[in-house]
C-alpha cells in the first residue's frame, strides 16, 4: 500500500500518468474510471469514397451510356447490376425464356433438365438426385451437386436454374441460422420452406427458375415440402408422400408409384431411390451423371450413396427387360 493508493472510500484514487503527448502537441488527463478516447486523429481527415466515381462495369453497362437511361434508375446503375432498361422484370421475361416448351420469340431460351426426387417412409426421408447440368443439347457438367446442405438437419434440392437455386437456398441457410440465434432453437422444416416461398413470392415474375424440395427432421418428425419460383408450396402427406421434380420427373414418378411402400426398410428405400433415378436418366436425355442419395434421420442427414448411374445399368436394365417380357 504505497503512497497515493487506497482501498477506502475517503482515500484518494491512484493517479495515472497526469499527461500524455499525442501527435499534434495536445495533452490530456484521464482520471481513474473515465472512458478511454479511442478516436483516431486521422479518421476525421479521411476522404469518403464516392460511389458514383467507381467505373461502371457489367453486361448491360458497357454498351449503354448512363445519360441515356431514365432518370429514376440512372443513379442505381452505379451501384447495382441491373439491365439498363426501365422495367428489368419485363425485359427478362420478354428476352429470356424460362425453359418452357412454348416459343414466344425470346432471344435466349434456357433449355435445361434434371431429375430430383424425395419421399417419406417410416425410417425418415430419402432424397435421390442426378448431377447433369445441360445447356440446350450441350451437357455443361456431369458433377453438379444438386442436394444443398442447408444445415445438419435440413436439405434442399435444385431443379431449374442452377444459379437461382444455389443462391436462394444459401440465402435460406442464412435465414435459418438467424432464426436459431434469435429463438435459441432449430427452425422447423415448415417454417424454412415458408421462408423460401415468401422470397419466391416477392420475386414472382422476375424471371427466376426454381423447382426445389426442402426436407428435414424436426419436432413433428420427417417433413418434406415442395417450393417453386411462383411461390407454390406443397407439403408431402399420407396420400402423396413423395415428389419428383425436373424433366425426368415423369419417369421417376412411374417407378415410385409402382415400388413405394411406407413400411419399407432403409435398404429398400435407398434401393428405390437409386432405381427411380436410373430409369429417369435412361429415358431423359437431360438427366444423368452421378446419382447422390441422402437419408434424413432423427439424428440428421447422411449421404448413403454416390455413384455413376451407368453402374446401375446392367442390374436395372435386366429388371426392365424381364418386366417387359412378362
Amino acid at each position: 500500500s504505497g503512497e497515493g493508493e487506497g482501498t477506502g472510500g475517503g482515500e484518494p484514487a491512484r493517479q495515472l500518468r497526469s499527461a500524455r503527448e499525442i501527435p499534434g502537441g495536445q495533452a490530456f488527463q484521464r482520471a481513474k474510471g473515465a472512458p478511454r478516447d479511442r478516436s483516431c486523429p486521422k479518421a476525421a481527415s479521411a476522404k469518403p469514397m464516392d460511389l458514383l466515381s467507381v467505373p461502371k462495369r457489367g453486361l448491360f453497362r458497357d454498351g449503354l451510356p448512363t445519360n441515356a437511361l431514365p432518370q429514376n434508375i440512372a443513379h442505381d446503375q452505379a451501384m447495382f447490376e441491373l439491365p439498363g432498361v426501365q422495367n428489368p422484370a419485363e425485359f427478362v421475361s420478354s428476352h429470356f425464356s424460362p425453359g418452357t416448351y412454348e416459343d414466344n420469340g425470346e432471344r435466349v431460351k434456357f433449355s435445361k433438365g434434371t431429375t430430383t426426387l424425395a419421399f417419406i417412409y417410416k425410417g425418415g426421408v430419402i432424397v435421390s438426385v442426378d448431377s447433369r447440368a445441360s445447356q440446350g443439347s450441350y451437357i455443361g457438367s456431369q458433377t453438379v451437386k444438386k442436394v444443398i446442405e442447408i444445415n445438419p438437419y435440413l436439405l434442399g434440392t435444385m431443379a431449374g436454374g442452377a444459379a437461382d437455386c444455389l443462391f436462394w437456398e444459401r440465402n435460406l441457410g442464412i435465414q435459418c441460422r438467424m432464426f436459431e440465434l434469435r429463438n435459441k432453437e432449430r427452425i422447423s422444416v415448415a417454417a424454412a420452406s415458408k421462408l423460401l416461398a415468401n422470397t419466391m413470392n416477392h420475386y414472382k415474375g422476375m424471371g427466376l427458375s426454381m423447382g426445389t424440395m426442402i426436407t428435414g427432421w424436426d419436432k413433428k418428425g420427417p417433413q418434406l415440402f415442395y417450393v417453386d419460383n411462383d411461390g407454390t408450396r406443397l407439403c408431402a402427406e399420407e396420400k402423396k408422400p413423395y415428389f419428383a421434380v425436373g424433366s425426368g420427373g415423369t419417369f421417376a414418378y412411374s417407378v415410385l408409384d409402382s415400388g413405394y411402400s411406407y413400411e419399407m426398410s432403409d435398404e429398400e428405400a435407398i434401393e428405390l431411390g437409386k432405381r427411380a433415378i436410373y430409369h429417369a436418366t435412361f429415358r431423359d436425355a437431360y438427366s444423368g451423371g452421378v446419382n447422390n442419395v441422402y437419408h434424413v434421420r432423427e439424428e440428421g442427414w447422411v449421404q448413403v450413396h454416390s455413384g455413376d448411374t451407368y453402374e446401375h445399368h446392367d442390374r436395372y436394365s435386366a429388371e426392365r427387360e424381364a418386366a417387359a417380357n412378362a
